[in-house]
This record gives structure tokens, C-alpha cells and sequence, in this order.
């Protein structure tokens, strides 16, 4: 019995040990770099005046997105006050398109908030075969919008518009890859650049704060 126990404190001591040199080795800060963790776009394209703003690019047709939401919710709620996040869906194919129209089309009937990790969910979670409009609108009937009505709106010159604009923004950031986080539409990084999906987190919090500061100097 003693034996057992001298074991299980031995188990415990090791765990804490463990436990500390993670604790340590998180301590120090990273020294961001450009161009090795994030890129400065050579046509920055700021938002309106005063605004600072937060930018993911994703498709709810990418595995990665899905896993680094929990972390896009971390930081929308770590943002500073007045600083945005918003999401910006990109087409790299075809199948990827009735996802692009589904979370426009959510935005416009006020769904949105409450779909966004539902969509992600069905489709990584639940494996559902969701990939026309047709689909998607049965999807979304389950948070009370009718089919007909969500799929009128997919088709709308508004979401189309949407699209547009997405694509033009998309060519503008030079984006390859999602998820991808745009700061501000000057500033581009990942979770690969950054060293990590809680590092692309921080990076994008200290890149937040730099703009903050320049902002105050004007």
C-alpha cells in the first residue's frame, strides 16, 4: 500500500513538474515580425475613417475554419472597444459558392449569429450533404426561414453584389488560404505564419494595437 502511494505522489510531482515547464515555456512573449509572421499588403485597403476593423476570411467548406472558430470567438471577444470583426466567405471553386451565398444570404435575413457554428457543426460535425442552395434552404428552415424565401434571397441582386465584392476584396488581400485573418485591410496572417491558431489570436490583438496607436497619433 505504501509502495502504491510513494507511486501516485511520485505520478503527481512529475504532472506538476510537466505542468510548470508548459507554464514557463508560454510565459515570454513572441517578438512579431514582418514577413515572417504577418505581411503588410502593398495596396492597404483601410476602412472608413476612425474604424479599426478585424477581418476573416473563411468558407464553412474548410475543415481549418471550422476548428479555428472557437479561436475567431476569442478574439471578437477580446477585441477593444469600437474595433469590428467581420467575416468575409471566399470562393476558391465552384462547390465552395452556395456556402458564400448561404452565409450572405443568413446576414440579410438576420440569422446569422445563431447559424454561423450550426453551419460549421452540420457540415464538419454531422458530415450533412449540404452543397446546393436548395439544400442549404432546408438547412436553414430549421431556424425558421422558408426554403423558398432563403433561396429568392441566394439569388438576390444584393447577395450577388456580396459576392462580388468579395471577390474583389479576396484579389485585394491576396488571399491564398483559409482561414486567413485581415487586420485592418492592411495587415495579412494564419495560424502557420503566426506559429499557432491561439498565436494568430495574439498576433492579430498586437497588430489591433498598432493601428489603435497610429490612429491616436494622427
Amino acid at each position: 500500500m505504501l509502495k502504491r502511494l510513494l507511486f501516485l505522489f511520485a505520478g503527481l510531482l512529475v504532472a506538476g513538474a510537466c505542468g510548470a515547464q508548459d507554464d514557463k515555456a508560454a510565459a515570454p512573449k513572441t517578438e512579431w515580425k514582418e514577413g515572417q509572421h504577418y505581411i503588410v499588403l502593398a495596396k492597404p485597403t483601410p476602412p472608413a475613417a476612425g474604424k479599426v476593423e478585424v477581418t476573416e476570411v473563411f468558407s464553412y467548406a474548410c475543415p481549418h475554419c471550422a476548428h479555428f472558430q472557437p479561436y475567431a470567438d476569442q478574439l471578437k471577444s477580446r477585441l477593444p472597444a469600437g474595433v469590428t470583426f467581420g467575416y468575409m466567405p471566399v470562393v476558391f471553386n465552384p462547390s465552395w459558392e452556395p456556402l458564400a451565398r448561404a452565409y450572405y444570404t443568413a446576414q440579410a435575413l438576420g440569422v446569422l449569429d445563431k447559424t454561423h457554428q450550426a453551419l460549421f457543426d452540420a457540415l464538419h460535425r454531422d458530415h450533412k450533404p449540404l452543397r446546393t442552395i436548395e439544400d442549404l434552404g432546408g438547412f436553414y428552415a430549421g431556424y425558421g426561414i422558408d426554403p423558398k424565401n432563403f433561396v429568392s434571397t441566394a439569388q438576390s441582386f444584393v447577395v450577388e453584389g456580396n459576392l462580388i465584392q468579395g471577390r474583389e476584396r479576396a484579389v485585394a488581400y491576396q488571399i491564398e488560404s483559409t482561414p486567413t485573418l485581415v487586420i485592418n485591410g492592411k495587415y495579412r496572417l494564419d495560424a502557420a505564419s503566426a506559429g499557432g491558431q491561439s498565436q494568430a489570436v495574439e498576433l492579430a490583438l498586437w497588430l489591433v494595437d498598432q493601428e489603435l496607436k497610429a490612429a491616436k497619433k494622427k
